[in-house]
């Protein structure tokens, strides 16, 4: 398999606290590559540094072969990193239908020209369309997002990624308040994206990790403990002891 994502001894301090100790983890192309631990461990502040949000102290970023390390937030989504939040992150006040649009806007430019009417170029409202029936919300689209169940919210958000033409999705605890329902039909979802995404995935819910990830890194303290199938993650004992809370005894 090819590597996608790269980093090499990434680190990164707030004051006198090492948040990312020197961290070598990679992500190839294809898989759902998830990254657990404990609260603290420095999951977000990961995913932060490799969506461009937050700048690493020390190390690389590598995006299909290019270094990106020091290269703009906006840049990487043009070249197809995308990232999800903890909070959902989208426009409450517009249509679902809309939300789409503007982010398929962004992408391709296609509106910015003047005296013409966004709503005219069919073209981009019918891949908005598309998008939104690809995660589940073909059915809500004059819907205002801000009236959209916790978990559709979510769904939207990772229509919003998708409409950028996203190659990885870097999805920051997708299912976090939800409830079993809800967070069942995100996991189906996050399985048929990727059919054509790479996606990294954080997430507190072991369940999902375990019935989604084809390889699981563990981080503990800013470092990686271990990496490996969920089968062997689940076998480590060091993963055990660290994460798990199992004794040696």
């Amino acid at each position: 398999m090819t590597i996608l994502l790269e980093t090499r001894q990434l680190f990164k301090q707030f004051g006198g606290l090492t948040v990312t100790d020197y961290c070598d983890f990679s992500v190839e192309s294809g898989d759902i590559h998830a990254l657990i631990g404990p609260n603290g461990a420095g999951k977000t502040t990961m995913i932060a540094q490799i969506a461009g949000s937050l700048k690493p102290d020390d190390g690389r970023i590598f995006f299909d072969g290019t270094d990106i390390t020091r290269t703009p937030m906006y840049k990487r989504v043009a070249m197809g990193l995308a990232r999800t939040f903890q909070i959902t992150n989208i426009f409450k006040g517009y249509s679902v239908l809309d939300n789409l649009a503007l982010s398929v806007q962004s992408r391709s430019g296609s509106s910015f020209r003047f005296w013409r009417p966004v709503k005219r170029e069919r073209a981009l409202y019918d891949e908005a369309a598309h998008i939104a029936q690809r995660v589940g919300l073909g059915d809500r689209l004059d819907v205002l997002a801000g009236a959209l169940a916790h978990g559709q919210q979510r769904q939207l958000e990772v229509g919003l990624a998708l409409a950028i033409n996203a190659r990885m999705l870097l999805l920051d605890e997708p299912m976090a308040g939800m409830g079993l329902d809800e967070s069942g039909r995100v996991i189906e979802l996050i399985r048929n994206l990727n059919e054509d995404v790479t996606i990294l995935l954080v997430e507190h819910d072991m369940d999902a990790v375990f019935q989604l990830a084809d390889r699981i890194s563990v981080l503990v303290y800013g470092s990686i403990i271990a990496t490996g199938t969920p089968d062997e993650i689940r076998a480590d004992r060091e993963v055990q002891v660290a994460y798990l809370g199992e004794s040696n005894a």
